[in-house]
Order: C-alpha cells, then structure tokens, then sequence
C-alpha cells in the first residue's frame, strides 16, 4: 500500500502531500480494493471478489479482475477507463495512463492477457492486447495496439504498434516518465524518406531533360512543397 503512495508522490508533480494522494486518487483506491479481492480469487471465495471488483468499478471508473496479478510500486494515473484483464501481470514501477486495456484477444484458455515488466510506462487510451510481455523500461505512446512482444528500454507508437526508439536514444528509463510529448512519428518519418528519394529522382530527370535539350518537366508547385513540408516537419495539433 505504502510503495503506491509513494509512487505516486514521485510521479505526480500535481500531488502537494500524502494526505491528497490517500484521500483523492482514484488510481490507488482502485488498487486497495484490488488487493482484497485478489486474496479472495486466490483463495477461491465465489462471487465476492467479483462484487469488490464491481463496486471499485463504479466508484473510480477503473475496472481490474480480481485475478490479476499487480505488485506494489505502480502507478495508475486519473485512471478512468482502465481496464486490467483477468490473466495480466503487472510488475513495480510501471505507470499507466486513463483508457488503457490490458486485454485479450478472444475467448482462448489460460494465460491470455499482457505481462508488464518493471518500469513500463503505457499512454493514454494504448490497447495491450493477448499473452505477450512488455519487457522493462518500455514506452507505449498514447492510442497504441500492441500485439506482439515488445523488448526492453524501447519506445513503440502507432496501430499496429511499432518500435521506433531504444534506450540509446531517449536516455535512462525513470529520467522522463511522464514526458509523452516527443514520441517520434514513423508515418511521417518515412513520408520524409520517400519525399527525398522523389526529389532526388525529380533532379536526375530534370539534368536528363536538360541534356536532351527537351523541356525540363514543370515541377510540383509551391503550394504543393509548403503542404509537403508542413505534413512531414509540422509541429501537429
């Protein structure tokens, strides 16, 4: 109980003292209840873990099946719309954002929904979904669909998610676990890519026009350059 009080001291910059962090996170209550339901699943009382997991429901918004394993040390922030699914693991010192679904991918047996290893930082409305392990220090960008195995000290974005960035690039895991804002964007990365390659084509056959002594071809419009540019190197919304 204690090692979630503190975690989200250390993380939350809008927690002025323990006193608010006990009294107003839905994250942590949420986790409190969790905890006596989960020592009912085990023991395998009927029905009333199911009922604990129910009422935290209503009162946080936070959904998490008493079977779910979940050690001290996380954090789960604002919280509404979470849902953590029966089979899922969740290690200390992973972070977890509003709408996030650690979920499963159909109506198979077992071990069906994501492990989290230690430090892993899930963004906004990012879907896990099926029996895969997220390994330590992984950054999941927010509205991700993570559906394979994810290695460690990686960042992964987009639908399907994709690696994008390791630890080499984005420094030491814990440095930064609530800066979401300078995720990369593969799409528009490999727009700028193949932009180049057209340029460069656009040149050669322009020196082949010219050697030919035939009309160089008109080139895009200016418009057409300022939009290209702005999708690629833009700052977005």
């Amino acid at each position: 109980m204690f090692e979630n009080i503190k975690a989200i001291k250390k993380n939350d910059p809008a927690a002025k003292s323990y006193l608010e962090v006990i009294l107003c996170y839905p994250g942590l209550h949420a986790l409190w209840f969790h905890s006596a339901a989960h020592f009912l699943y085990q023991i395998k009382v009927p029905l009333f873990p199911r009922m604990i997991n129910t009422f935290a429901r209503f009162l946080t918004g936070i959904d998490i099946h008493p079977g779910a394993k979940i050690e001290p040390g996380i954090f789960i922030d604002h919280g509404q719309g979470v849902v953590i699914g029966e089979t899922a693991e969740v290690a200390k010192g992973c972070l977890i954002l509003q709408g996030v679904t650690l979920g499963g991918t159909g109506k198979e047996s077992g071990k069906r929904h994501p492990t989290l290893k230690e430090n892993v930082v899930v963004g906004a409305g990012a879907k896990i979904l099926g029996n895969i392990v997220i390994e330590h220090n992984v950054r999941i960008g927010a509205g991700s669909v993570v559906l394979r195995d994810v290695p460690a000290d990686c960042t992964v974005v987009g639908v399907p998610g994709k690696v994008v960035r390791s630890k080499v690039d984005f420094g030491e895991q814990g440095e930064r676990m609530l800066d979401h804002g300078e995720l990369p964007d593969p799409v528009a990365r490999v727009f700028s890519i193949l932009v180049e390659k057209i340029d460069t084509l656009q040149k050669e056959v322009n020196e082949l026009y010219a050697k030919s002594n035939l009309k160089e071809k008109k080139s895009a419009t200016k418009n057409e350059d300022d939009e290209l540019n702005e999708f690629i190197h833009g700052g977005g919304i």
